[in-house]
């Protein structure tokens, strides 16, 4: 059962407890996983809070760890409904994020995956343990921002940005810590080595540290996006803002569920940019897949995704008009919590927008896309229009000749159907 966050230096913004993939045995006929009805853990602020995870345990340096390994891929039986949602792929005939690495700041990658095989550029471990992934966080996250396209395997999940690249930075086990700088050399690190996104699907409080690793990283002109964070529903109303979220230049996202209703469990306190899906999460883990996954921890890296498709479309903008771009495309706000609505990767790469634009600035909720889509016209059928044309053609035919009938027939009769003469009209010498 996995825990309420994990928690290194800031808490870990996953909720997932028996929500995720039955075992394999009992899995439905078709591979279809069965689900929980609720979850058994609850999201939380507390930062110092350790996550039971009886199947993970830490290894040291050198050492192997039992990380989790998830379900086959005859598991996922239909296509994830925030993929639905999202529908990114519309997107993928103009970029898939090709020349964009996206740094995941988290517990690791899992780099034997199927779908993130040969994408990881760079790695970084703050924590001073094993570069695997041995809580499965990280991978999870990986896997929504650049899973690979397997469909021809039967694979229905895939990431946001499958050609995009990654970095993995790793600042957590997923063990309790009171080290809070274990994330800012995270983000500097990658800020430092390539990134030109970063995800960060935790939070923290706010320190000077954070602060100079978020201006490291403007000053490269890397991209953050960060969750929003989670709260505990009996916490509403005393939850705080999360950081590195609430720093202005940051992308911060909250989470949605399948209705697009922003979840209960989404901060509020924490400045809002945009949302995306964040309940009932299917995503790689190990060498597999896990499903139920829940928290804002999963809703940035649908956005990260949509960030490393912009940029990867528009690679001139800086970060900021990136972050400009991503939010006047938004669908637009659905009540507190929601900034300026659910992420919509299509708009975001294909919509005229001057990149000097900013948030607000025109009386537009959506700018105009290039190009429109419109729907294709009905098909002309010609059976059927061939048929109208002759029996309009005929029943005219038909009113000429009663009309034609109606004015002859009664003049032939008074004349006996005797010829009438020509009565020449007079000359003019005739006229009086």
């Amino acid at each position: 059962m996995r825990g309420a966050g994990l928690v290194a230096g800031a808490t870990c913004l996953a909720l997932t407890s028996v929500l995720a993939f039955a075992p394999a045995a009992s899995a439905a006929p078709g591979g279809r996983p069965h689900v929980a009805p609720s979850p058994t853990t609850k999201p939380t602020q507390k930062k110092t809070e350790k996550p039971r995870q009886p199947q993970k345990q830490q290894g040291s340096p050198g050492t192997q760890c039992n990380k989790p390994s998830g379900q086959p891929a005859s598991a996922i039986t239909q296509e994830p409904w925030a993929q639905r949602r999202l529908d990114f792929v519309q997107a993928w005939s103009i970029t898939r994020g090709a020349g964009v690495t996206v740094a995941v700041v988290d517990s690791g990658i899992e780099a034997a995956h199927p779908q993130l095989k040969g994408k990881i550029s760079g790695s970084f471990d703050a924590t001073g343990t094993t570069p695997t992934d041995c809580y499965g966080h990280g991978t999870e996250v990986a896997g929504i921002i650049a899973a690979s396209d397997l469909r021809r395997r039967n694979v229905p999940f895939v990431g946001v940005a499958p050609q995009a690249r990654l970095i993995d930075a790793k600042f957590t086990t997923g063990e309790s810590t009171e080290d809070n700088t274990l994330l800012p050399k995270a983000i500097m690190w990658a800020a430092e080595h390539g990134a030109n996104v970063i995800n960060v699907s935790a939070r923290a409080p706010d320190t000077t540290l954070l602060r100079q690793a978020v201006q490291v990283a403007r000053k490269h002109d890397v991209l953050i996006v960060a969750a929003a964070g989670n709260v505990d529903k009996d916490e509403r109303g005393k939850e705080t803002a999360g950081y590195p979220a609430n720093y202005p230049g940051v992308l911060s996202v909250a989470a949605v569920d399948e209705n697009g209703t922003i979840s209960d469990f989404s901060n509020h306190k924490t400045r809002i940019d945009v949302s995306a899906p964040g309940q009932d999460i299917i995503s790689t883990v190990g060498n597999g897949y896990i499903g139920g996954q829940q928290g804002t921890s999963f809703s940035a890296p649908y956005a990260a995704g949509v960030a490393a498709l912009v940029r990867s479309r528009y690679p001139k903008l800086n970060y900021q008009q990136v972050i400009n771009r991503i939010l006047i495309t938004a669908e637009g706000g659905n009540g507190q919590g929601s900034g300026y609505g659910m992420i919509s990767p299509l708009q975001a790469v294909s919509a005229i927008v001057d990149p000097t634009a900013k948030p607000g600035e025109t009386s537009a909720s959506r700018p105009l896309s290039n190009p429109v889509p419109i729907a294709a016209a009905e098909p002309v059928d010609h059976r059927t229009r061939n048929i109208g044309l002759a029996v309009a053609g005929g029943a005219l035919g038909l009113t000429l000749i009663v009309a034609f009938g109606g004015a002859v027939i009664p003049m032939g009769r008074r004349r006996g159907w005797k010829p009438g003469r020509v009565t020449a009209l007079p000359t003019g010498d005739d006229r009086d």
